[in-house]
């Protein structure tokens, strides 16, 4: 239950006045409910099944009495008539507040996908390289749904609590012992019916784990279908899912299986009361049959809340994994917040797009991706670039390259030491205003589905045509662009699937150009080119050196014989550093090795 209080909390916060309206609303919809039920027993004795005249019910006798003195022939007809009238005025008012109570409720579960895409949009990398991406979509889709209909019944169990309330206070207004024995009934079978909610439990978090489980599945699956097909993998994936399935199904009918037998048990039990409850009326507690009839026609209505109780008890022990899970997203997102967003605002180490970028330093820079673990993925980093030159990182595949420049870029940051912008500490910078410095290209290129044209608009929306084809033409993408049969109108596919794996590249590098950086990071952004392409891109770097300073990680050292410094990582360290020439001179260096290699 306290995992409930932050969502509650919350929803007071965003429902407001709203929220108590519904309750008064709920409460005077209860109390037409119960002077309707009190409409009953005039009526009877009207027609003669009860002689009400010499009634000490509450109530009951004085609303006799007026009826008493309206003509005979009329009397059942204005009975009625206030009877449609209150069940009228009730059902307007009922459809009122219906309307409230979704729409509180929908402000409350928009305003929760709001803050938990603001918590993960805004959260540093290092959540990302700790989570996987179909675990984030399980918590934005499925997580958070459940959150919602667990917080709809915690406020259906709000509603149905008000009107159980009221229409208990009429009852107790007839005959207190009567009302006590039936409440006390009911507080025993909910003492005996908690076992069904120990179970709901279980299965909540069960079907939890499936759902998340299977989203994963999926997503990983899509994602690598092509090698599901190039290696005849379909009959293994298949046979997974149709287990998962089968786990899904049982589960359900499982929960399936729990609400019947409950909801089961409360109408054999109700049952049993109701013979009880006729019994000690009549023979312990000599009730008058006016007393017990409109006990009955109250508890009739009361009843059902206890069994909804149960029901909405279970249904919110389901939802409570649900519960947990995004209070502790929102906390790891919490504690993980990026940076950039601490630095929003102007400060004294402001970065403005005007920049001259005289240095970018690492000092003795270490860092691992898991402090549990003993090695580091970078030790003791000491670097130096230049603005406006070209660098270039080389090493063997996980040298720590994509690492360091993470850090460069202020995705991640060192456990110890310290990067420098001009002899300014990184991170006591306008982290925000540095990152819109950097066009980055990285080694898995990405597109949205949708055009070329606005996928470049995305880093500068007001571009023109003439800027598009500019940097389409500096990235060697010009050609293939012109020869789409919509050009920059050409929708890409998920992920830019209907171009070649060379053209997304060129695509996104001519995306970070548009964006005229200050600092231009490549990760590998060449790979997929062929030689002429390549030589086409080389050509166009040429022409960017000394207006931006270029940061290559390149495992085809062809493409950085134009790099002014050469940085050789291995296992995490340094092991050479200087010019192109300089170091294929070292015939003994790490670097000159991989040229002969290649």
């Amino acid at each position: 239950m306290a995992l409930l209080f932050p969502y509650i909390k919350k929803f007071h916060a965003i429902s407001g006045f709203k929220l108590y309206l519904n309750f008064i609303l709920m409460i005077i919809v209860a109390m037409f409910e119960g002077i309707s039920i009190y409409l009953i027993m005039p009526m009877l004795s009207v027609t003669g099944v009860f002689d009400m005249d010499n009634s000490d019910i509450p109530v009951i006798s004085w609303l006799t009495g007026i009826v008493s003195t309206i003509p005979a022939s009329w009397q059942l007809i204005v009975l009625l008539v206030s009877y449609v009238v209150l069940v009228l005025g009730q059902a307007l008012l009922q459809r009122y507040q219906i309307i409230i109570n979704n729409t509180i409720q929908q402000a409350f579960f928009r305003t929760l996908r709001i803050e938990t895409y603001e918590a993960l949009l805004y959260a540093n990398w290092s959540l990302y390289v700790r989570k996987r991406k179909s675990d984030i979509n399980h918590m934005m889709t499925t997580e958070l749904a459940n959150v919602s209909i667990g917080t709809s019944q915690a406020l259906r169990l709000g509603t149905s609590l008000v009107f159980s309330i009221i229409q208990i206070c009429f009852a107790m207004w007839l005959s207190i012992k009567l009302t006590l024995f039936v409440m006390i009934c009911g507080i025993l079978l909910a003492f005996f019916s908690r076992r069904f909610l120990k179970d709901a439990k279980k299965l909540g978090s069960k079907t939890n784990k499936l759902s998340q489980e299977y989203l994963g599945g999926i997503t990983e699956h899509f994602n690598g279908m092509k090698d599901i097909k190039s290696n005849r993998l379909e009959d293994q994936h298949l046979d997974w899912f149709q287990k998962l399935c089968r786990r899904m199904e049982h589960n359900y009918i499982d929960f399936v299986t729990l609400q019947s037998t409950s909801q089961m048990f409360y109408k054999v039990i109700s049952a049993m009361l109701i013979a009880v409850f006729g019994y000690v009326s009549l023979t312990l507690f000599h009730a008058e049959v006016g007393q017990i009839a409109i006990i009955v026609i109250i508890f009739s209505r009361v009843w059902p809340s206890f069994s909804g109780f149960q029901a909405s008890w279970e249904q919110i022990q389901t939802t409570i994994p649900a519960f947990k899970n995004v209070l502790e997203m929102l906390k790891e997102c919490e504690n993980s917040k990026d940076w950039v967003l601490g630095s929003r605002d102007s400060s004294p180490n402001t970065v403005n797009s005007g920049l001259e970028l005289e240095s970018l330093e690492c000092r003795q820079v270490y860092y691992k991706y898991d402090s549990t673990l003993t090695s580091y993925a970078l030790e003791n980093i000491n670097l130096r670039i230049l603005g406006n030159q070209m660098t270039a990182i080389v090493g063997s595949s996980g040298a720590g390259k994509s690492t360091l420049i993470d850090l460069l870029i202020g995705l991640l940051k060192p456990e110890r030491g310290q990067i420098l912008i001009n002899g300014v500490p990184l991170f006591e910078m306008n982290m925000s205003d540095y990152r819109n410095m950097i066009g980055f290209v990285s080694q898995d290129p990405f597109l949205f589905h949708t055009s070329i044209r606005e996928n470049m608009q995305l880093v500068k929306p007001d571009a023109s045509d003439e800027q598009m084809w500019e940097a389409l033409k500096a990235s060697a993408s010009e050609g293939f662009v012109k020869k789409l049969p919509n050009g920059l109108d050409t929708i890409v596919g998920d992920r830019g699937i209907r171009l070649s794996g060379g053209e997304r590249q060129r695509i996104v590098l001519a995306r970070a150009l548009l964006k005229k950086p200050a600092i231009l990071i490549l990760d590998e952004a060449t790979s997929a080119l062929d030689h002429e392409n390549e030589a086409i891109v080389q050509d166009a770097l040429e022409r960017l050196k000394g207006k931006m300073t270029i940061i290559v990680i390149a495992h085809r050292l062809s493409t950085i014989r134009n790099a002014d410094q050469v940085i050789v990582l291995e296992n995490g360290r340094v092991i050479q550093q200087g010019g192109y020439q300089q170091l294929t001179n070292e015939s003994n260096g790490a670097f000159s090795k991989m040229l002969r290699y290649q």
